[in-house]
């Protein structure tokens, strides 16, 4: 399968019945990002495979049926735009993405971030036709509500125009994580996230690739979002390709920003601050940086089990496996947990306690900034944090068990916290 067909038939999934694997006009700043990452120029144009995108799945259900609608031949034509220039791909090899300095790429994304809000700067938004666009956001809302229940949660607290744009963030992430993780991941190259941020890059110029594609542009058209944490999660799926294991928690952050920090670059934008907040916007961003940390040491957490036996992947830190005796074999044989009494290694729950202790300090630094947010967002951000943060309880309450059973929060508990993560929200930090 060749590399542009693998990343086709992820995209296509997403389109129409989705099955996904479980677990979440130039930037400011785009000149030195180029010179940084090497650009390539490249005459891509999306023909026949977005066409065949389009073919199948939302495409399909979407095609005009009455004369109020358009036809289907014009649609592709409004989605993909003819006549276009050429784009950018940055051809990073996934060594070398491993290789650079984590810290410096989430302030290099950072400041760019902020300097686009501060900006305003918008994208042009997507030719289609209204009715489609409503469509894909439905699309958008019922794969978020399918694969991402807690935070699903915390979107139906937003107003309709914020639903949509955090709907539309959440599934290019989710279609970007499938490339590595669902079913085509054997068939997934270098090359083939290379076309995906070829496709991120002509999102961002205003000439989406299909209908889903589309909701996103038609989002970056309302709110100043910056490209660079997209690149940066397409960087954590090159991660995925070549690494495995991680040696340290330095190693582990620089991976957790990739894949999850920048869904917190991505939504600030979409929450907005408070409107008489005058502090620094840095610190709001850092705040969100933690909170998408703190998920994904929860996913990792949480999913230790489910890690190394579908993907062989050991996400935890190595050494510090082993300053509690600890050994990489142990994980991958299934060694830690016996399913004849159903015990858990003291070793394992002590190394277990260490981990949660860490990602509760996580949230905490979070909390600093979710009061800053814009009245409207307040609310939502503290449900989602509150709710997921309550999974590291599951996993304490299943005896440190995350070999055999997945940790969750029911929905009456979720419910149950609504009103404390109200109250919460009510004061606003201005500062």
């Amino acid at each position: 399968m060749s590399a542009m067909a693998a990343a086709a038939s992820v995209t296509a999934r997403f389109a129409g019945v989705c099955s996904v694997s479980g677990r979440g006009d130039a930037p400011a700043g785009a000149g030195a990002s180029k010179a940084a990452r090497g650009v390539v120029h490249t005459r891509a144009r999306c023909g026949k495979s977005s066409r065949m995108m389009m073919n199948g799945g939302i495409g399909a259900n979407l095609r005009a049926r009455n004369d109020d609608r358009a036809s289907h031949s014009t649609v592709v034509a409004a989605v993909m735009e003819s006549g276009s220039p050429a784009t950018s791909t940055y051809q990073r090899r996934p060594e070398d993405v491993v290789a650079s300095n984590g810290r410096e790429v989430e302030q290099f994304a950072t400041e760019a971030c902020v300097a686009r809000q501060n900006s305003g700067l918008l994208v042009p938004p997507p030719r289609i036709p209204p009715q489609m666009l409503d469509e894909a956001y439905e699309r958008c809302d019922e794969v978020t509500g399918e694969y991402a229940k807690t935070f699903y949660l915390g979107t139906k607290l937003m107003t309709q125009e914020k639903q949509r744009a955090i709907w539309a963030i959440y599934v290019w992430c989710r279609r970007t994580d499938e490339l590595v993780d669902g079913p085509n991941a054997s068939h997934i190259t270098p090359e083939a996230l290379d076309q995906w941020e070829n496709r991120l890059e002509a999102i961002f110029e205003g000439r989406p690739a299909d209908v889903i594609d589309a909701a996103l542009c038609d989002t970056l058209s309302k709110f100043p979002v910056d490209i660079q944490p997209f690149r940066d999660m397409i960087d954590g799926m090159r991660m995925d390709l070549v690494k495995p294991r991680y040696r340290t928690f330095d190693e582990l952050y620089e991976y957790c920003y990739r894949v999850a920090g920048t869904v917190g670059l991505m939504s600030m934008p979409i929450m907005g601050c408070d409107e008489n907040f005058k502090g620094d916007l840095r610190k709001v961003y850092k705040a969100a940086l933690s909170l998408g940390l703190a998920n994904q040491l929860t996913n990792i957490l949480r999913d230790v089990g489910e890690d190394v036996q579908t993907r062989n992947r050991i996400y935890v830190p190595l050494d510090e496996l082993a300053d509690f005796g600890i050994t990489e074999e142990e994980i991958v044989r299934g060694g830690l947990y016996s399913p004849a009494t159903g015990k858990v290694d003291d070793r394992w729950k002590a190394f277990m306690k260490f981990q949660i202790a860490r990602a509760r300090e996580v949230f905490a630094e979070a909390e600093a900034g979710v009061n800053c947010l814009h009245a409207d967002a307040r609310w939502p951000v503290w449900s989602a944090l509150d709710v997921y943060r309550n999974i590291l309880d599951a996993i304490e309450e299943n005896d440190y068990d995350n070999f055999s059973q997945r940790a969750y929060v029911p929905k009456m508990k979720k419910l149950m916290m609504l009103p404390t993560a109200w109250q919460k929200a009510q004061i606003a930090d201005t500062m």
